[in-house]
């Protein structure tokens, strides 16, 4: 039934769930899972806030953060496979950068997910009144199937 299985992974317990649940989706349909991990980008003057420069970041700045953006999605994906028997599946990755649950989203359509199958992580309740959760705004956007695990 599902044949393209989209998979958020960012290091949580909840992703990881979420990736089991679509492996055994997988297996049992014979589809492809696509693990993502999407990378906020850091705003110019980022200085200032750890106790930097105002000015904004040169060239050789902002490729060396994209470099460790890079290598700590990478992780965050090795991870998650190493966390759950994806033995004789097929498994892509996709990095992103930028807000998550946009993204996702994206991704989905570029791929023509059948179904995105994310964790739900709890967010303290003001920001979570304020903000909504990732799971919550994909869900209500995207235009495949989205199942939720707790």
């Amino acid at each position: 039934m599902f044949k393209t299985l989209l998979i958020p992974v960012d290091g949580s317990t909840h992703a990881e769930k979420a990736l089991a649940v679509a492996a055994e989706l997988a297996r049992s349909g014979g589809g492809t899972l696509h693990l993502l991990n999407v990378t906020e980008a850091a705003p110019d003057g980022i200085g200032l806030l750890v106790g930097g420069s105002t000015e904004p970041m040169s060239a050789a700045e902002r490729e060396k953060l994209a470099e460790g953006v890079q290598k700590a999605a990478q992780q965050t994906i090795d991870k998650a496979k190493s966390a759950v028997d994806l033995s004789g599946l097929e498994v892509k990755v996709l990095v992103r950068r930028g807000r998550p649950g946009e993204r996702i989203v994206e991704a989905a359509e570029e791929l023509g997910a059948d179904a995105v199958v994310m964790g739900s992580r709890g967010m303290s309740d003001l920001k979570g009144m304020v903000v909504g959760s990732v799971s919550h705004r994909v869900s209500h956007t995207a235009g495949c199937s989205v199942i939720t695990v707790t």
